[in-house]
């Protein structure tokens, strides 16, 4: 019988999307987690389907979403940043061995919510005639998973706490978008997305902070050295304090944004 972790590893690899997303969605959250196990990483992480191509953010053009094409567009790029999440949150929970089995349930639990986000998603793209595919996307998350595969602190930090949160920080405006385009649908589905993706970065908050108390750390002062080190984003207004909140960001955390 194979580890929960195993598991894991096996669906990242899955290059075919509905294979990764069947094996997310499966996961068997009861199975024994195989905490200490070591894996090596094998050859093609993370799984990938041929499509969408991956260029620079810089050469993403964004079309207006007052047409098909556009609002079609808009939201194959949020399947594209769940589809990424499903990935990482596959890769954090086989990469890091050591860490509570609690730690493990959380992120592969996190791993199927995104997988359901991506099939909300992708399900609605087929119904305005399109696919997961259909235009091309960019890396930056994975980017950031790939720098910090060494430092389990630096990807919960910098990933579930910096880039995901900023989903926090977009859905409003991105939603506002959508409805005025018609679209009720889509504003249902980011409904659900905010929802499950304040309990992620909240994820990320409390073990972000059990790793400081862990190694001793100060944690404000050592996110601000690993957004640093690892050339994190700058974050910028407008920011979801209430959403933020929600995730468990304390005022120490707020204030820091310049809020």
């Amino acid at each position: 019988m194979t580890t929960l972790r195993e598991d894991a590893l096996a669906a990242l690899l899955a290059c075919e999307v509905a294979t990764k997303i069947r094996l997310t969605r499966a996961l068997d959250l009861a199975r024994p987690v195989g905490a200490t196990l070591p894996l090596a990483e094998p050859a093609g992480v993370p799984g990938r389907p041929a499509l969408p191509r991956l260029v620079p953010h810089v050469e993403l053009k964004q079309r207006g979403v007052n047409t098909l094409e556009g609002r079609a567009q808009l939201l194959h790029s949020i399947a594209h940043i769940e589809f990424n999440a499903v990935n990482l949150a596959l890769d954090v929970a086989w990469r890091f061995p050591g860490m509570p089995d609690e730690f493990y349930v959380d992120w592969l639990r996190i791993a199927r919510e995104e997988a359901l986000h991506f099939t909300l998603l992708r399900d609605h793209l087929a119904d305005l005639g399109f696919d997961y595919g259909a235009f091309d996307a960019h890396n930056a998350l994975w980017e950031m998973a790939e720098r910090t595969q060494g430092d389990l602190l630096a990807r919960i930090a910098l990933v579930p706490r910096t880039l995901e949160a900023r989903g926090l920080d977009a859905s409003p405006a991105v939603k506002r978008k959508l409805l005025g385009a018609g679209d009720t649908r889509a504003g249902e589905i980011l409904d659900i997305i905010l929802r499950d993706e304040i309990g992620h970065v909240a994820a990320g908050n409390r073990w972000y902070r059990w790793l400081c108390t862990q190694r001793g750390l100060e944690p404000v002062a050592t996110y601000a050295g690993l957004a640093q080190r690892f050339g994190a984003p700058r974050l910028r207004a407008p920011f979801n304090i209430e959403a933020r909140r929600l995730a468990g960001f304390d005022d120490e955390e707020l204030k820091a944004l310049g809020t």
